[in-house]
């Protein structure tokens, strides 16, 4: 199976950048998979049904949210209409909406997606990694689903790693957001689980995070906030990663980062070219 998972979308430049290039890259790369990082999407805060349906139309077979989930009130109530919007599965019992989702692939599989949040240097919600037990094993990879697809949501490093190693041989990737930088470390763990500690965002990296440079800059060096965050609006990179699983195992055969657009120096998976 060939996945792709797309990094937080900011503002938007970053939903531009979806709708540029997502489609061309599910043509032909071929993909099966493709699950979208949405949290920052309707103006850096949080995300809208129209985006969500934006998304979808793009090519998108799943999106998932974190510590913005709700940051937009309608997705409270849409999200429940919503069946590929997946928010993290550690908030507090009886939040609206799903933390893990079986959706059918492009190429007529099944694949599960669950999103979680960390709990270092973050809001302290349930303990991530027995959420992710419990989701892992309720659908297990090869007996209920062909890929798992993990985006977990953390400020840490250390944490995100630590996941992934928890993570390992049950999930087909294990792939980190939030920090909005892409790391370098993409690679298949021992168990055969694709692992990332961060993504990157899919937004303009002429920026702080995704935000206009002025706010962050006044704040850092006055400690006066003087107005709020706006997104920058400048071209976006499209930042994630890509992975080819195993058909008989669910497992990772290939990773590699991906990087189109903007001011990154671009990254396309080799092996399929």
């Amino acid at each position: 199976m060939r996945i792709l998972f797309v990094g937080d979308v900011v503002g938007r430049a970053g939903r531009t950048a979806i709708a540029e290039y997502l489609p061309g890259m599910i043509r032909d790369w071929a993909l099966d998979l493709v699950v979208v990082n949405g949290e920052n999407s309707a103006g850096g805060f949080g995300i809208t049904e129209a985006i969500y349906q934006e998304f979808l139309d793009a090519g998108a077979d799943a999106v998932t949210l974190g510590n913005h989930a709700w940051d937009q009130r309608e997705a409270l109530v849409f999200i429940e209409r919503a069946p590929k919007l997946v928010r993290p599965a550690n908030f507090p019992r009886g939040t609206p909406g799903r933390g893990a989702a079986l959706v059918d692939t492009k190429n007529g599989k099944r694949a599960l997606v669950i999103n979680a949040i960390g709990r270092v240097f973050m809001t302290p919600f349930d303990d991530p990694f027995a959420i992710l037990n419990r989701e892992l094993e309720a659908c297990p990879l090869r007996e209920a689903a062909d890929a798992v697809v993990v985006d977990f949501h953390g400020e840490a490093s250390s944490e995100k790693q630590g996941i992934g190693y928890f993570c390992d041989g049950r999930a087909s990737l294990v792939v980190g957001t939030h920090t909005h930088v892409p790391t370098a470390d993409h690679q298949i763990r021992a168990g055969g689980t694709a692992y990332m500690t961060d993504a990157g965002m899919t937004g303009d990296y002429d920026s702080v995070i995704g935000m206009q440079k002025e706010e962050p800059l006044r704040r850092f060096t006055t400690g006066i906030p003087s107005g709020r965050f706006e997104p920058a609006a400048g071209m976006a990179t499209l930042s994630g990663v890509a992975v080819e699983t195993d058909d008989a195992t669910g497992l990772a055969l290939r990773v590699a980062p991906v990087r189109v657009g903007g001011r990154l120096e671009p990254a396309t998976p080799g092996f399929w070219a």
